[in-house]
């Protein structure tokens, strides 16, 4: 019950949230909101705007991944909500509870988007019991796809130095970097891979802060009205940063596949570790948009996510991940002022992120050919094999990162319609 609980308030959170245009979650949509809160686009223009970007995303991306560890990746519930939000009527006005339309609009997008929240645990759910009673069992297999992520992802700021500074430099931090964690694997204490990201993280940032290549800017002064904004709804940032808290500290949600794979397997070491890398890899897009247009993110930085792994129950995940949600809400000036001092720090965080999707692709397709091999031999490795290639030439493609778990479903289903029929 408490998961259904905290789904419905996170679900009507998100999509309240996206229709007073306080926090969306869609990157993309974020730059959008300025231009609806400032009169240059209808209510009907910008919903559909945001239906067109999200859409695909909760289909092609969010869904695969909480279909596979019944764990909901944040994706699937909040792209979802920014398209619920904006369904509904809101004007902009700071006493919007005053105003009639805006009054019913909030209620009923905050009522729909819990409902979504609700419908999407308990779909996912059925499913999961489905899928574990069909004739060919495939979700032992299904397991198989983030045996490779982890140690694939620890290696994103090696692959960032690259990026930036060269296959030199990046020669260097990796094998600093590997001859620390092989220190710790002859110590035997389990904290290999951590260490391994944590090394490189240290020698990324070191190469960051000594880079004066960039030109300096004043983003803190530039965006002043807009941040206001953000400060000024503070209290309903900070009751999204509980639920989410709470949610992460159940297993209920998680912010990304990496640490979804994680937390699956009760490798929560790694997860928060993943959690806190994905969260400073992603301050730059995150915080430049959310300075750049008064509307913060639904799921914060991310260091919330990581709190409530950290947190040892539901109630102190929930306090300090409203704690931490409204720190980095209000830390928004003081992010702009350090990449206006340090500007290497942004590029390199853009590597980062650039690292880790690239890492992370390889290996949801290196997992996903594992996957399809234990549920159905040769004939898994085909149908992944071809789908992925023939994906790339499809009209409307689907995004590189979910083309792997696709297929491993495709696959799982496949493999029992022929056993159906006795080919299998």
């Amino acid at each position: 019950m408490l998961r259904y609980i905290i789904v419905f308030l996170a679900g009507a959170m998100g999509s309240l949230l996206a229709n007073r245009g306080i926090a969306v979650f869609n990157d993309a949509v974020r730059p959008i909101v300025p231009e609806y809160r400032e009169g240059r686009m209808s209510r009907v223009e910008f919903a559909t705007t945001t239906f067109g970007l999200s859409f695909g995303l909760v289909i092609g991306f969010g869904l695969p991944y909480s279909l596979l560890y019944s764990i909901i990746l944040v994706h699937s519930l909040w792209l979802g909500t920014d398209i619920l939000g904006t369904l509904f009527p809101a004007k902009q006005t700071d006493d919007w509870y005053k105003d009639k339309t805006s009054l019913l609009g909030a209620i009923g997008a905050f009522v729909v988007g819990g409902i979504y929240g609700v419908g999407l645990l308990a779909g996912l759910t059925g499913l999961n019991a489905f899928f574990q009673s069909l004739p060919v069992s495939v979700f032992d297999a299904w397991m198989s796809i983030s045996d490779p992520i982890t140690y694939a992802f620890i290696a994103f700021p090696i692959v960032a130095i690259c990026i930036d500074y060269g296959w030199k430099k990046a020669l260097i931090s990796a094998i600093i970097v590997i001859l620390a964690r092989q220190g710790f694997v002859v110590l035997g204490n389990g904290y290999e891979d951590a260490i391994t990201m944590f090394a490189g993280i240290v020698l990324l940032v070191i190469f960051a802060v000594t880079d004066k290549s960039e030109e300096k800017t004043d983003l803190a002064s530039l965006f002043s009205d807009r941040m206001a904004n953000i400060r000024k709804n503070i209290v309903w940032i900070a009751i999204m940063g509980a639920i989410y808290a709470a949610a992460c500290n159940i297993g209920l949600l998680m912010e990304g596949p990496t640490s979804l794979g994680q937390v699956a397997d009760g490798d929560t070491a790694n997860a928060i570790a993943t959690t806190i890398a994905r969260a400073i890899s992603f301050i730059p897009l995150k915080g430049l948009t959310s300075l750049t247009t008064g509307t913060f993110v639904t799921d914060g930085f991310g260091f919330t996510a990581t709190v409530g792994l950290v947190a040892p129950n539901v109630i102190l995940a929930a306090i300090l991940g409203a704690v931490v949600m409204s720190i980095e809400a209000l830390s928004l000036v003081l992010v702009a002022k350090v990449f206006d001092k340090f500007p290497g720090v942004k590029k390199s965080a853009d590597s980062m992120r650039i690292a880790m999707t690239d890492l992370l692709e390889v290996a949801l397709l290196a997992g996903s050919m594992i996957a399809a091999g234990n549920m159905a031999g040769s004939l898994g490795y085909l149908v992944v094999a071809a789908f992925y290639c023939a994906n790339k030439y499809f009209k409307t493609p689907i995004t590189s990162l979910a083309v792997g778990p696709i297929a491993t479903i495709v696959v799982a289903l496949l493999a029992n319609i022929l056993a159906v029929v006795g080919l299998f």
